[in-house]
């Protein structure tokens, strides 16, 4: 009897997180649409996410963008000041502190969050995970023999490499600062502003572009060793027969996606909708199979490896609220060092 109990309440659980509350579908309905300001990749996971969700709500027209962090931060700002609010969701780390200083985060509680762990959702509501970002070095298979290969944060400041590392301008936890951050965090503070000294002195390349380009310019050939990579990028391009790889530096860096409601938004029930749906399994599948980590423990990313459980590397979680603290801290430390 006691089993019988506990395989109800389970099933219970699981029927309430794979339904949503039919009233917030009534309610999304009605309201006809929603307003999506990405920093996501379009072709790859925006309009697939968008597709599914239109698919599962007819009625419910997605509307999208996709910019910069910084630009759809500032896009939302001015359109708040101009009393004109278009976007109801956003997503993009470095897109959520400047809007939460600004009071524009509005706070949602999804029951689909329910199950992840405490570091992918705030306990505010401000913000959840929906994709996950492991960082690394990538490199080109035809420059780097098997031998040579970086094992080590500390075998990039081998003089093999000077001059040969690049990197992006990108000044968020994705970027240089992220990297500052790990190497303090890892090695403590007397060794790892040692190591930046030292990683100083071997003039890394900073590309002014996002870390998809730095990555295209090591396929290329132009640079054998790419900083700060995702190593799905990698992945994907070696699948598709490019001359690159990613390296276990251990532990390898991990950051957030974010994805929050915009305060007063125009579609507010559809926005808690879209959310509900982005973060459910259905959802999170939509993430894996088209490259993207999916945050929810449960779910696979396409290339299992990827993912730490089944590629067997530790990693460093750089959490939401670190970021949100510190990140001008790291960016000074950055500018001390490297410029």
């Amino acid at each position: 009897m006691r089993f019988l109990l506990v395989l109800a309440l389970l099933l219970s659980v699981s029927a309430r997180a794979a339904s949503p509350d039919p009233a917030l579908v009534d309610a999304a309905r009605k309201e006809g649409s929603v307003v999506w300001y990405s920093t996501l990749i379009v072709n790859q996971i925006v309009r697939p996410m968008v597709d599914a969700f239109q698919a599962k709500y007819p009625g419910i027209e997605v509307k999208y963008s996709r910019a910069s962090g910084s630009d759809t931060a500032l896009k939302i700002i001015n359109e708040a000041r101009a009393r004109r609010g278009a976007a109801d969701i956003f997503d993009g780390s470095s897109t959520l502190v400047p809007l939460i200083e600004a009071g524009l985060v509005a706070s949602y509680k999804p029951r689909e969050a329910e199950d992840y762990p405490a570091v992918m959702r705030d306990k505010d509501g401000l913000w959840t995970v929906p994709n996950l970002f492991f960082l690394t070095v990538g490199y080109n298979t035809n420059l780097v023999k098997p031998e040579d290969r970086p094992k080590t944060w500390e075998d990039l400041l081998d003089p093999r490499w000077k001059g040969q590392i690049a990197w992006t301008n990108d000044m968020s936890s994705g970027g240089p600062p992220g990297f500052v951050n790990h190497i303090l965090s890892v090695m403590g503070e007397e060794k790892g502003r040692d190591y930046l000294r030292r990683f100083a002195a071997q003039q890394p390349v900073t590309i002014p572009a996002a870390q998809r380009v730095v990555l295209d310019k090591v396929i290329s050939g132009e640079y054998p060793l790419g900083l700060m990579i995702f190593n799905y990028h990698a992945a994907i391009s070696a699948e598709q027969g490019a001359p690159v790889g990613w390296l276990k530096l251990e532990p390898l860096i991990q950051t957030m996606n974010t994805m929050s409601i915009v305060k007063d938004s125009p579609h507010p029930n559809a926005a808690r909708l879209f959310v509900e749906f982005v973060l459910s399994d259905e959802g999170q599948k939509v993430m894996a199979a088209n490259n993207y980590m999916p945050a929810k423990p449960t779910i696979q990313a396409r290339i299992p490896e990827l993912k730490p459980e089944a590629g067997h590397f530790t990693v460093k979680i750089m959490t939401t609220d670190d970021v949100r603290a510190h990140l001008a801290q790291w960016t000074a430390t950055f500018h001390e060092f490297f410029r």
